[in-house]
Order: structure tokens, then sequence, then C-alpha cells
């Protein structure tokens, strides 16, 4: 069975192979809800929403909303998350760090768009709106959001571009759960917007992390970019990032190939409405897809080493699923990551 697409795009991939993913997201997930990298590896709670959103896609929506739950009772009183867990459920890494506990925005917008379930939704609202809360109090006077700070320390005194991309879009997402729940957040639309004023009028507010490929395309990506702004900005650096049938370099000065990056470098182009060069970025990325459909996380060239060795991420696959939903309009959300001229989706 192949995937409906739009202007006539090829799908890469069938349902059947995108369910074969996410049953190999589905199959890490612990009784607790959290859903790791890998078996016995780490979680984090951006890309623990990621793959929540992917199992969304997919119909497995007990599992999304177990995920959902791990984060509700994981996070802190101020309404933040670590950084980084261990499976066991210890804490790894005690930074926070905006856009980590930003992105449940994004990621209850999206289960809502998938399932339209009132009692879920209003069951997780207090931790959303405690996680946009904290958020919040990390801006600084231009209206951007400071990226981390350590536990019980000051934060950081500066904010990245792709950090503050993903918060707006995260912003925009919390605030529309607000309108649905008769609870309207003016404030965080309107924090998003003065983030796009800032991305829009020049990029010196951030700090230079021009190495990385999500610098690149997570304007346009996340809607703070639009229209020729953001077709500008994508052809600009096509011949930095993209390595011609392999895919998108995580980092412009090594040739290693990223199956998430490249996966959400297409979720960009469909965003501009190229759906053929989404759909052949997308189609790279099946030198990364192993027998169970679970990913690569990233390939070294010209010797096709997997690096990290041997790892195959749960993020890298729910990567893969929003951008086949994006292209093929497999879910209800399949177009949160498109947008009109203003950055509305």
């Amino acid at each position: 069975m192949k995937i409906n697409n739009p202007a006539g795009t090829k799908a890469p991939l069938t349902l059947d192979e995108l369910s074969l993913t996410a049953e190999s997201i589905a199959k890490l997930q612990l009784p607790n809800g959290m859903i790791p990298w890998f078996e016995n590896g780490h979680c984090d709670p951006w890309n623990h929403v990621e793959t929540a959103m992917a199992l969304d896609v997919m119909g497995r929506h007990d599992n999304a909303r177990l995920a959902y739950e791990w984060l509700r009772t994981t996070q802190r009183t101020d309404g933040s998350w670590f950084n980084y867990f261990h499976s066991d459920g210890k804490v790894e890494e005690t930074k926070l760090d905006s856009n980590v506990c930003a992105y449940i925005g994004t990621g209850l917008w999206h289960h809502w768009l998938c399932t339209q379930d009132l009692e879920t939704l209003k069951h997780f609202w207090p931790m959303l709106e405690s996680a946009m809360t904290w958020v919040l109090k990390m801006r600084r006077s231009d209206g951007t959001i400071l990226w981390a700070r350590e536990e019980n320390e000051k934060p950081w005194d500066y904010a990245l571009l792709s950090g503050c991309s993903s918060i707006r879009h995260a912003l925009i997402s919390a605030a529309k759960i607000a309108v649905v729940l008769g609870t309207a957040k003016p404030e965080w639309s309107e924090t998003a917007e003065r983030i796009d004023l800032v991305i829009r009028s020049g990029r010196n507010a951030f700090e230079p992390k021009d190495r990385w490929a999500m610098d690149w395309y997570y304007p346009v990506l996340t809607g703070a970019l639009t229209g020729d702004a953001a077709k500008s900005r994508l052809a600009e650096q096509w011949h930095t990032f993209v390595m011609p049938d392999l895919g998108v370099r995580c980092v412009s000065d090594e040739p290693w190939v990223t199956a998430s990056e490249t996966a959400e470098c297409s979720l960009a182009y469909c965003a501009i409405g190229d759906f053929d060069t989404a759909r052949y970025l997308l189609n790279t990325t099946i030198q990364h897809r192993t027998i169970d459909g679970s990913y690569l996380t990233g390939l070294v060239y010209p010797d096709q080493v997997a690096f990290p060795a041997n790892e195959r991420s749960a993020y890298t696959g729910a990567a893969i699923i929003l951008a086949a939903d994006s292209l093929g309009e497999i879910s209800p959300a399949s177009r949160i990551f498109r947008y009109d001229e203003s950055g509305n989706y």
C-alpha cells in the first residue's frame, strides 16, 4: 500500500514499512512510558516527544499517551525537565534546556490533532501550562529565549537560533491548545511573534552555530521564516550541508550524514511546498534503514561507517515517520509543519 502524496510526489516508504519503524520505537518503550534512544540508552524529553508524535502518526495513541504520562510524572515542580535520564529513571544530566522543555507544546497539539481526545488534553493541561510558564521566564529583553541553565544557577547569557525557532512553534501550538480548552494565553503567541521578528530582521542576536545543519533549516522547518525568505535560506546553504544522494551533513565540515537531520530538512522543504526535494531527501535515508525498520543514527563517508557505532536511535525513526507524514498526509496532524505567509499552520 502506497501513501497518497500531494503534487504527484511518489512516496519514499510504504505504510507497512513505516509501521515497522513505529514498532521498533514502541518496543523500546518502558512500562513507565519512557522511550530511550535505544535499548538501555538514555532519554531526553525533546526526543521523547518526537517519538510520541511518530507513534501517534501510526495510530499508536496508547503508546503516545503513556509517553506523555511519563513526562507528567517526571516534570519538576517549577515546570521544567532535566536534560537527560537513564533508563532506570535516574537523572543523568541536570541541565535545564528551554527548547527541551517547550517541545511538549508541539507534542500535545499534535496528539490532539491525531486523536481529538479532549479529556487527555485536559489531563495534561497543568503540565503544559507549567512548562510554558517556565520557558517564558527564560526570555531576554528582545523576546528571544535563553538556551539553558544549570540547576540552581543563573541562565546562560545567550540564545540559539534553532532552539528559539523550535520554541516559537511550540508556543503557537500551546496557544492553540489553550483556545481549545477555553483558557486563552495570548502571551504565548505574542512571544512567538517577537521571536519571529528577531529571526526575520537578522540573526546577530543568536550565538553563532553556523557549523550545524539545524541552524540552517530550523527557521524554515518551524515557520519562523516563510515564503521567499524561507526558500532563499534553504537555497543558500544547500551545497554546504547536502551530500548528493547521501543526505544532510550534521555539521558542515565533516562527511557525517545523519538520518534525523535529513528527515527534518525534508520537513523544511515540505514547509515551502517543494515536495520533490523533500521526497528526494527522505529517499536518501534508506541507506540508514535496518531490517527491523529502525534507522542508524549516522553514516560517515566515503566508507559508510556507522557513527555512533551501530547506533539505531528511536528519534531517528521518529523523524522519518514525521517527514513521511508531511509528504503523504497519513495522519490528521500531517500539516503541523506547513505554514502560511505569517508562519501560522
